[in-house]
């Protein structure tokens, strides 16, 4: 007894010396190729609830370690390293890559996720790591030539909206805009009057990764919004461990990179003293102004960032973003602004049984805008002998054309200048969106999960547009030379609110039977559409057309399910289903089927390549999906419907005024869009992965297409409508190859590479009527009066250019009024027109350069458009003499294209139009070297509280192009009064705490 009193006495003594031997390791963990700090490892004790991860140096501290307790050191990518602690009091661990962790990049794919390599559809991904860099106001330009089949093409104005297209779209009149989800939020592609776009509102800096699904075999289970291919966006979220903070600021010179070429005032000079009359060279006047460059100048950009991650009670992730960018445009008194704040809140409870993912998002926009193609438009063409400023002028000092009698003409382009300055157009908007996820485990069933997301999307924007009563385009009533003459200027106010809800809710059921894995999904998803807008209508005029519009709600539902089988991560399959059901056709034709599947085979897996280092990863996929399509403008075209007539229709019975009630055409018949499409796909690595690479051959046919077609007398109330016809077939080829072509200690230099083929013709329109050429579409060109160059016709590509066959003389200078006569006839009529080049591109390509050294870092981007075509709008307006001596009271600048041709008039002396003439459809084929970026990184040499990286660049930095025009990269193909795409030299600064 008292053996064991004296070993308890014994154990008792010693227990706080055993206490007082934990000790607490500090540590920096570093990449093994490059000696770089990794941030958010993972570093634990075996066996222990105890852990901490690395903050952006890679240091780590780790209380409370006993000697003999092995310490895990884990993060994405890289193999775990395991150390046993013998009292060390600093340690530092390079962990290694690991290759087949790499294989286990885990994507979006609707719904869920899959790893990589399990993914049996085309879905491509790229991270924040591979982003492009540079000042990204918005976030398409964050991966701008970096996707196969993915086009993006942006504006010059500043938060201008970029066109997205994946493999060329597919409708011809119904939205070819892709679905985009953010945080498993489905978007609207509309936005209020005031606003740019959806993605505006989005700060790049919180985005942390893009997956794009391309064929329909991945986003079939979106079904009725997926046609055009789906846009997932997922946001960075915090993480366990210590308070991270990031702060980033830059700045960006904008310059003019190139304005239209138009004659100078000498050259204009000139030109009218030899063809004008007696009382246009007496218009001439002294000045030599370059409108152009009195509407355009040199902007600051600023772009700051805060952002702070980490775990609240070490429980609850949680990270918080504010954001600002104010981006003056290269046009005078454009700007576009943005204050961003989101939260994200992802706590786990439950035993890891119940994850929640909230999402919280505030954007405050202000925006000034301008007329952009009539002030544009004036500066091109307005008189260069003509000063900006007249004193004598009643209308603000601003030079001006007038009549003899003081009155103003009504022809005249107004002074560029003055329309800058005189008219004001403003508008604020706010926009709140947020999802809220609970993903629960069941407790006595954990294989399954019940999944219910719910967001809202709500954008309100005001705006005013107010004109100067000193303006010349200001309200006036009176004649000058009546005496009564009075400038009221003008006044409209606008609000606009647009709501979308959403509801996901869905069971997920996963199991692993053997060598066999099961995932199925079945869910149903609601989303509505609302939207209510005010007009004022110009308040400085008598009688203004005051207007609330309220737009009838779009309610779209779903039933969807997907089942993905896989066996010994060898045989692929996936098999979903939607049922979709639209508020925009009628009961008869509401509902849709779409489905889709597909089949991998991971070929590396096999016996007899597993473990080969030369070729180390290769997987063949076959798939085939249906999606559809309903997003036309009418929200119930197949209604038969009366409305009230506008101020224009109102009637007056005994001395009462009443609107008058008119029917609106319809379509009862109108029914869902249809897309097939079949992808067949080949992933492959060389070298451990060191090499890797996708190729996809696709072929879609879009069926029963949306198109807005003209409407046979008498068969409609209206003359034009939507209507289901024809069909659209596109085929297609994807490359894409990325390399670390070297990789050591020192050096590091990556290298992707993506090409893209694309050809697309409308296989058929539904009418078999002889001389039936097309349906006449596109935006209206300049010159002329209701003139359209673009064509849908059987056998060609949509959108293609219908134009005469110019005829040229001995010295290759195009005679006006000299078509082909291609049917023969003798004349020259409409039916000579002829179907002629598409503004898309057959091939495109992408380039992408990261080098590192030390700690310098050098990255570009280069993009390359090949068989596009472009209508010089430009030339075909001003590049004629009648351009700019069209009267006897006024002068107007004319475009240098007239020296290369001699054009005299507007309209041939044969009765055709000479701006639809194939000489002005150009090869706007280019070379693009987008951007341009140097980076150097101080590890806490500078500050001991943060490393600092800063950056030095160039964006827009050449275009090597036979395109003679401002850009050659016009997404209708209609070259005219384009805001330009400024040249950006950026600075910035990175700091990490």
């Amino acid at each position: 007894m008292k053996t064991i009193y004296k070993k308890l006495l014994f154990l008792f003594l010693l227990l706080p010396f055993s206490v007082l031997a934990q000790s607490t390791l500090s540590g920096t963990v570093t990449d093994f190729a490059t000696g770089q700090p990794i941030p958010g490892v993972n570093v634990n004790v075996q066996g222990a609830t105890t852990g901490t991860s690395t903050d952006f140096d890679g240091k780590f501290q780790l209380p409370n370690l006993k000697n003999g307790d092995k310490i895990l050191v884990s993060f994405i990518g890289y193999k775990t390293s395991t150390i046993v602690f013998n009292g060390q009091k600093n340690l530092t661990v390079s962990l290694e890559e690991d290759t087949n962790q790499l294989k286990e990049v885990v994507v979006q794919v609707g719904y869920g996720t899959v790893k990589k390599k399990d993914a049996t559809g085309s879905v491509s991904q790229i991270a924040a790591k591979d982003f492009n860099k540079g000042i990204n106001v918005t976030p398409e330009s964050l991966i701008s030539g970096r996707i196969s089949g993915v086009n993006v093409v942006g504006g010059g104005a500043p938060g201008a909206k970029a066109d997205i297209r994946i493999r060329g779209g597919s409708s011809l009149s119904a939205s070819n805009e892709p679905l985009i989800v953010i945080d498993g939020l489905p978007m609207s592609n509309a936005v209020p009057n005031g606003s740019t776009s959806i993605l505006s509102t989005i700060d790049p800096n919180d985005i942390e990764s893009f997956t794009v699904l391309k064929d329909a075999s991945a986003a079939a289970i979106y079904g009725s919004r997926a046609a055009n291919g789906v846009i997932v966006i997922t946001t960075k979220k915090g993480s366990k461990g210590g308070v991270k903070v990031n702060f980033s600021s830059q700045i960006g010179i904008n310059t003019v990179a190139n304005t239209v070429d138009v004659m100078s005032a000498d050259q204009f000079r000139a030109f009218v003293n030899e063809k004008g009359t007696a009382a246009q060279k007496a218009l001439l006047g002294t000045a030599n102004t370059n409108w152009q460059d009195e509407i355009f100048h040199t902007a600051l950009t600023t772009n700051n960032n805060i952002s702070v991650s980490g775990s609240l009670f070490n429980k609850l992730p949680v990270r918080l973003s504010v954001g600002n960018v104010d981006n003056p445009g290269i046009l005078r008194n454009t700007s576009f602004e943005r204050t961003t704040t989101s939260i994200s809140l992802n706590p786990v409870l439950f035993d890891n049984h119940l994850k929640i993912d909230i999402n919280g998002n505030i954007a405050f926009g202000k925006n000034q805008f301008q007329d952009e193609g009539g002030v544009i438009g004036s500066a091109i063409g307005f008189d260069p002998t003509q000063p900006v400023y007249d004193t004598n002028s009643r209308y603000g000092g601003y030079f001006e054309w007038l009549e003899p009698s003081g009155n103003l003409p009504l022809l005249p382009a107004r002074n560029p200048v003055a329309r800058l300055n005189q008219d004001n157009r403003r508008s604020t908007s706010t926009r709140k969106w947020g999802n809220i996820r609970l993903d629960y485990k069941l407790h006595f069933f954990e294989d399954l999960r019940a999944v219910v997301e719910a967001g809202i999307d709500k954008f309100n924007s005001d705006g005013f547009t107010e004109v100067s009563t000193l303006s010349a385009l200001g309200y006036q009533p009176n004649l000058f030379d009546k005496g009564n003459w009075v400038n009221y200027g003008g006044y409209t106010h606008y609000t606009d609110s647009r709501q979308n809800k959403n509801l996901n809710a869905y069971f997920n059921y996963t199991k692993d039977v053997g060598k066999f894995k099961i995932d199925a999904t079945a869910g149903y998803n609601y989303q509505m559409f609302e939207r209510e807008g005010y007009d004022s209508g110009q308040t400085r005029e008598p009688n203004p057309k005051e207007d609330v519009t309220t737009d009838p709600d779009v309610n779209l539902q779903s039933f969807f399910g997907r089942v993905n089988l896989g066996y010994d991560s060898r045989y692929l399959i996936t098999v979903n289903y939607r049922r979709d059901g639209t508020s925009r056709f009628s009961e008869e034709n509401r509902w849709g089927n779409f489905a889709g599947a597909a089949l991998a085979w991971n070929v590396a897996e096999e016996s007899f390549l597993k473990d080969n280092e030369t070729l180390s990863s290769l997987k063949l996929r076959a798939g085939y999906g249906t999606t559809g399509q309903q997003d036309i403008g009418p929200q119930y075209d197949y209604l038969r419907r009366v409305t009230l007539g506008t101020i224009n229709t109102q009637y007056m019975f005994d001395g009462v005024i009443y609107r008058a009630a008119r029917p609106e055409g319809y379509n009862p018949d109108i029914k869902w869009e249809e897309l097939a499409e079949a992808n067949f796909g080949i992933d492959f690595g060389f070298l451990n992965d060191r090499i890797t690479g996708t190729v996809n051959y696709f072929d879609k046919k879009s069926s029963d297409l949306l198109a807005e077609i003209p409407v046979p007398d008498g068969a409609n109330i209206r003359n034009k409508g939507f209507n289901n016809v024809g069909s659209v077939r596109t085929k297609g080829v994807e490359f894409n190859l990325q390399s670390d072509i070297i990789k050591n200690d020192k050096l590091t230099w990556n290298l992707a590479v993506n090409a893209t083929y694309i050809d697309q013709k409308i296989s058929n329109l539904g009418v078999s009527v002889p001389g039936f050429q097309g349906y006449i579409t596109g935006d209206v060109i300049a010159g002329g009066s209701g003139n359209q160059v673009l064509i849908h016709s059987e056998g060609y590509a949509p959108n293609s250019f219908f134009v005469f066959e110019q005829l040229y003389d001995a010295n290759k200078r195009p005679i006006q009024g000299a078509f082909a006569d291609r049917n023969g006839d003798g004349v020259i009529t409409d039916a000579d027109r002829y179907k002629f080049h598409k503004p898309t591109a057959d091939y495109t390509f992408g380039l992408f350069s990261t080098l590192n050294y030390k700690k310098f870092d050098f990255t570009m981007n280069w993009r390359a458009s090949l068989n596009n075509y472009i209508y010089d709008n430009v030339s075909s307006n001003l590049g004629y003499a009648e351009a700019g001596l069209r009267r006897q009271s006024d002068l107007s600048n004319v475009s240098s294209d007239y020296y290369n041709t001699g054009f005299t008039t507007e309209s041939n002396s044969n009765g055709t139009q000479r701006n639809y003439s194939d000489y002005y459809v150009k090869d706007a084929s280019f070379i693009k070297l987008d951007n341009i970026v140097f980076g150097y990184t101080f590890d806490k040499t500078l500050l001991k509280a943060a490393s600092l990286r800063f950056t030095a660049g160039v964006q827009n930095v050449f275009v090597l192009t036979k395109y003679n025009g401002l850009d050659p990269e016009k997404f209708n193909g209609i070259d005219n009064n384009v805001y330009p795409r400024p040249r950006t030299f950026l600075f910035g600064v990175n700091a990490n705490f």
